[in-house]
C-alpha cells in the first residue's frame, strides 16, 4: 500500500534530475569546437579538446561501474557527477587557456562517466525484462536535457556572449545536484557484491563486447559531426551563434523521439536488429551528404534525419548491453559498455580534426558516411534477431543470427 506514492515520486524526480544533468553538460558540448577556433585554436586542437571528454569517460567508467556494484551507492556517484558539471562550467567561464580548457573537458568527461549509475539505478525501478523500455525512457530525458541545454546555450551565447553559456551550465548542474539528494536508492535485499571473477565474466561477455564495438562506431560518427565539426561546417555556410543552437536542436530532437518510440515500441514490433541497422544506415547516408549540402536549412534537415538514426540505434545498443546481465553485474557491464564507447568520443573528433587540417572537412564527412554504412552491415551480419540471450557465464557467442 505504501509503495505506490514512492514509485510515482521516484521516477518523475529521477527524470528531472537526469534532464538537468544533461542540460548542464550540453550547454557547452555542441559549441566547444567553434569556441576553441574562436579563441584561435586549430582544427586539431579543437578535435583534441572535444575528444578529451570521451577519453576521460573511457578511463573512468569501468572503475565507476565496478565501485557502484561493489558498494551499491549509485546515488552518491550521481551527486558527484552533477557537482563536476557545475565545476566544469565555472572553470570554462573563468579561463581562456587551452591547457585548462583541456583539463576541464576531461572533468566534464568524469561527470559523464557517472551516467553508468543513472542508467543502472533507473532500470532498477523496472522489472528485469523491461530494461529496454527503461533505457528508452531515460534516454528520452537524456536527449530532452541535451535539446533544452543546447537551446538555452544558443540563446545565451547570442545575447550575452560565449562565457554566459558556461555560467548557465554551472547553475543547472547545482540545481540538479540539489535534486539528487532526494533520489531513492534501490538495492535488492542481500544483493551480492561483485567479485573479481564476476568482473572477468562481464569483461569477456561476447554480447557486451560486440554491442560495445557498434557503440564505438556510433560515437565516432556523433562526436566527429554534430558534437564536433558539423557546427564548424555550418559556420562556413554563414551560421551565427543562434543558428548553431538550431542546428544542434534539429539534430537532437529526433534523437529524443527515436529513443522514446524505438526503445519502448518499435523494437518490440520490428525487432532490435532491424532498428539498429536502420539507425546506422540513416547516420551513414546523411553524414555522407553533408559536403554536398550548401544551404544551412538543408544541413539542418540532414542532421535531423541522422539524429533520428542515432536515437534508434544507440538507445537499443545500450539496452542490449545489460538486459541479459544479473542485477549484481549490471553497473559493471554498463561501465564496460560506456567506457568502450568513450573511445569513439575521442577518436571521432581527433580523426576528423586531422583530416580537416591535412585534407578538408568535406573528405572527413565522406569517410564517416562510409563508416556508418559499414557499421550497418556489421549490425546486420552479427546482431542476433531474437531478444533472448544466453545466461552470463556460458561464454558462448550470442551474437550470431
Amino acid at each position: 500500500m505504501t509503495t505506490r506514492p514512492i514509485t510515482s515520486y521516484r521516477i518523475p524526480l529521477f527524470c528531472a534530475v537526469t534532464m538537468l544533468f544533461w542540460m548542464s553538460m550540453y550547454t557547452s558540448v555542441p559549441i566547444m569546437a567553434p569556441y576553441v577556433e574562436f579563441l584561435g585554436g586549430s582544427h586539431q586542437l579543437a578535435g583534441w579538446i572535444v575528444g578529451m571528454y570521451g577519453i576521460s569517460q573511457m578511463l573512468l567508467r569501468i572503475p565507476v561501474g565496478i565501485m557502484s556494484d561493489r558498494f551499491h551507492k549509485r546515488r552518491l556517484f550521481i551527486t558527484f557527477g552533477l557537482l563536476f558539471t557545475a565545476i566544469t562550467g565555472l572553470g570554462l567561464w573563468f579561463t581562456h587557456d587551452f591547457t585548462w580548457i583541456l583539463i576541464l573537458r576531461a572533468l566534464a568527461g568524469a561527470a559523464a562517466a557517472t551516467w553508468v549509475d543513472f542508467t543502472v539505478l533507473f532500470t532498477s525501478y523496472y522489472k528485469h525484462e523491461e530494461s529496454t523500455k527503461a533505457i528508452g525512457t531515460i534516454s528520452f530525458f537524456n536527449s530532452l536535457g541535451q535539446v533544452l541545454g543546447i537551446l538555452s546555450a544558443g540563446w545565451a551565447a547570442d545575447k550575452l556572449g560565449w562565457e554566459s553559456v558556461f555560467i548557465l551550465g554551472a547553475a543547472l548542474g547545482l540545481l540538479g545536484m540539489i535534486g539528487s539528494f532526494f533520489l531513492i536508492e534501490k538495492v535488492e535485499k542481500d544483493a551480492p557484491k561483485i567479485t573479481m571473477r564476476g568482473i572477468g565474466n562481464v569483461a569477456t561477455d561476447r554480447t557486451l563486447l560486440f554491442v560495445s564495438l557498434l557503440a564505438i562506431l556510433s560515437q565516432v560518427l556523433i562526436f566527429a559531426t554534430v558534437f564536433g565539426f558539423t557546427p564548424v561546417y555550418a559556420m562556413q555556410l554563414g551560421a551565427d551563434k543562434f543558428s548553431l543552437s538550431l542546428l544542434s536542436l534539429f539534430a537532437n530532437v529526433p534523437v529524443a523521439l527515436a529513443s522514446l518510440f524505438g526503445g519502448r515500441r518499435w523494437a518490440m514490433k520490428y525487432g532490435e536488429k532491424r532498428m539498429v541497422v536502420a539507425g546506422f544506415l540513416l547516420m551513414g547516408i546523411f553524414t555522407f551528404t553533408v559536403p554536398f549540402t550548401h544551404h544551412l536549412w538543408l544541413l539542418m534537415i540532414t542532421q535531423a534525419i541522422a539524429g533520428f538514426g542515432r536515437g534508434l540505434s544507440f538507445t537499443l545498443l545500450m539496452g542490449m548491453s545489460i538486459k541479459h546481465m544479473p542485477a549484481d553485474k549490471r553497473a559493471t557491464a554498463m561501465g564496460f559498455f560506456q567506457a568502450i564507447y568513450g573511445l569513439g568520443m575521442f577518436v571521432g573528433p581527433v580523426l576528423m580534426g586531422i583530416i580537416g587540417d591535412y585534407f578538408s572537412l568535406n573528405e572527413g564527412f565522406i569517410v564517416l558516411g562510409v563508416l556508418g554504412a559499414g557499421s550497418a552491415l556489421l549490425a546486420y551480419l552479427f546482431v542476433q534477431s531474437s531478444a533472448k540471450k544466453q545466461p552470463l557465464g556460458t561464454n558462448k557467442s550470442t551474437m550470431a543470427q
